[in-house]
């Protein structure tokens, strides 16, 4: 399949800095895939989306080197207005991103300033949040919502706009274990549907890993490991990394089973049939 990202040897050091964020960077993202970005604090996460959209290079400066496509667009050269056709970004805290006066002001804001026509908004809104499942929410305040309705409510912004790939920094982080856990139930059924490709970084493996495919482990601003998940997070350059290993997947590396399974049920499934 053709890679919608790549990094190609993407080297940044940030303007005043001495020392690179990140070094060496080299891996790709095929469409459809959900690639979990794994490291500790400082390691280079935030480094790495801010040059898959495009605020590196064209609002951070510094020293660049290497290349990264994104749908075979150099984003070097590729000014931010146009990578957001192709890009959605969802941040951290939702309360970043909401502040019209009801969920559908802000669902439509990204399409307002787009320029799209009246009809054309109502339809994408309508359809956005139905596909969030907040379409009951549509006139209430953001200051109504719960946690888990805000993030919501920011990624059927981002979704109105019908980007290819959708990047998610740590969506779960405000949240409860049970909303996290149907956030991330949410944003895997957007990929099997919409055939989006998902780029989400998180702290909480245990609740991410089981809706992804491929990931990417950083640390220090080098790549540590990539490729497909359930080989890449039973590698100890995890441990060594500093990263926390979900206890389901220590306790089947205990048990010496090398083809582990990501949730408890399918782990039992595992146990009954041995």
């Amino acid at each position: 399949m053709t890679a919608v990202i790549e990094f190609k040897d993407f080297s940044f050091i940030y303007e005043g800095e001495k020392e690179a964020a990140v070094k060496h960077i080299s891996f790709s993202v095929e469409k459809g895939d959900i690639l979990l970005i794994a490291g500790i604090s400082g390691s280079g996460k935030s480094t790495i989306l801010r040059a898959m959209n495009g605020l590196i290079p064209h609002m951070y400066n510094g020293v660049y080197e290497g290349e990264v496509l994104i749908e075979g667009k150099s984003v070097l050269d590729t000014p931010m207005n146009e990578l957001s056709r192709s890009i959605g970004f969802v941040f951290q805290n939702p309360e970043n991103q909401i502040f019209a006066f009801s969920v559908e002001r802000d669902v439509a804001f990204g399409l307002e300033n787009q320029g799209f026509s009246s009809e054309e908004i109502r339809e994408r809104v309508a359809w956005a949040t139905g596909m969030l499942g907040i379409s009951d929410l549509r006139k209430m305040a953001p200051f109504e919502l719960s946690d888990g309705q805000k993030q919501r409510t920011a990624i059927a912004g981002v979704l109105a706009l019908k980007p290819n790939i959708l990047i998610l920094d740590e969506p779960t982080s405000l949240l409860d274990p049970l909303t996290a856990k149907e956030t991330l139930a949410l944003i895997s059924d957007l990929n099997k549907e919409l055939g989006l490709t998902c780029i989400i970084v998180e702290h909480r493996l245990e609740l991410a890993a089981p809706i992804a495919n491929k990931m990417l482990v950083i640390s220090k601003g080098e790549v540590r490991n990539f490729g497909r998940l359930k080989d890449v997070i039973v590698d100890p350059v995890i441990y060594l990394s500093g990263i926390s290993i979900p206890p389901l997947i220590e306790l089947q590396k205990a048990l010496g089973i090398d083809d582990v399974r990501l949730t408890i049920d399918s782990f039992i499934r595992e146990i009954v049939h041995r």
